[in-house]
């Protein structure tokens, strides 16, 4: 498979620019509820100079009772020309953990249309052993800027995608989950969550297609790991996981393949687990 465009910007790239006029970087991290840790009053702490704070969970469709849900493009919209991004800014995005959250919210600015977006390779971790700069507190207000969403819908799918999926098996679905997890043989984090996955679905654990220090695998790799793991890369391919966190790992990976038709089941196992009208799967 060809890999035709990186979506990772590699640290020193990031170190150059820093002081570009059209340059907005964003730290996207978050925690799973269960840590305890907020990420915010650790973004507070320390993050890269002129980073601005992206809250999955508040810029997100607060209305679903779902969690961190796709906004609704108006509100997407009205957050980023308040945050000072506009049309034409190149975003770069990156979490605390190496490569976890961020693929995230580099998947939610495709959604809205943006395309000058990437990740950076190995995140705040790596960042931080090469000895690079930060800061701390607030960022520095940014002017308003005008910032017009177009939600490209063929990146997502719900439930009823799914379910028709499971009908015609015309995509292949991905689960980014725990083995354990997928396979049902531990509980779910989020209580009132069946345990299991959904019929027909493949697994390959985000963290695989990782490297020891949280940067991305070469495209080889990560062209074994989906073979390895059954996925047909010849079919457009649903990635899938707890609550629409780490799919986003999987897309990234498969972009940087260089597969074109991968979206993302928003609500995931949040959605699928809830919902006994639903079939599941175990083992």
């Amino acid at each position: 498979m060809l890999q035709t465009k990186t979506w990772l910007t590699e640290t020193d790239e990031l170190a150059r620019e820093l002081d570009a006029p059209d340059l907005v970087i964003i730290d996207a991290s978050w925690n799973m509820p269960s840590e305890g840790k907020n990420a915010h009053d650790e973004y507070l702490a320390e993050h890269i100079p002129g980073a601005l704070f992206f809250d999955i969970d508040e810029i997100a469709d607060t209305k679903s009772k779902l969690p961190h849900m796709l906004p609704p493009p108006e509100k997407f919209s009205s957050r980023m020309r308040s945050m000072g991004i506009g049309d034409g800014s190149r975003i770069v995005v990156y979490d605390a953990q190496g490569l976890y959250s961020a693929a995230r919210v580099w998947w939610t600015f495709r959604v809205m249309g943006v395309e000058d977006v990437s990740v950076l390779n190995g995140g705040l971790p790596k960042w931080n052993r090469e000895g690079r700069p930060l800061e701390s507190g607030e960022p520095k207000n940014r002017t308003t800027r005008h910032f017009t969403a177009r939600r490209n819908a063929d990146l997502v799918r719900d439930a009823a995608d799914i379910k028709a999926l499971l009908k015609d098996r015309s995509a292949e679905i991905v689960d980014a989950r725990s083995a354990e997890r997928f396979a049902g043989r531990v509980p779910e984090p989020r209580p009132g969550l069946r345990s299991g996955h959904i019929p027909g679905a493949r697994n390959l654990p985000f963290a695989k297609l990782l490297n020891k220090d949280g940067t991305l695998k070469s495209p080889r790799e990560i062209e074994r790991l989906f073979q390895h793991a059954g996925v047909d890369l010849g079919k457009p391919v649903v990635a899938s996981c707890g609550s629409g966190i780490t799919a986003g790992v999987l897309a990234l990976a498969l972009a940087q393949i260089g597969h074109r038709k991968t979206s993302v089941y928003d609500g995931s196992w949040s959605e699928w687990g809830a919902d006994k009208s639903l079939p599941i799967e175990t083992g």
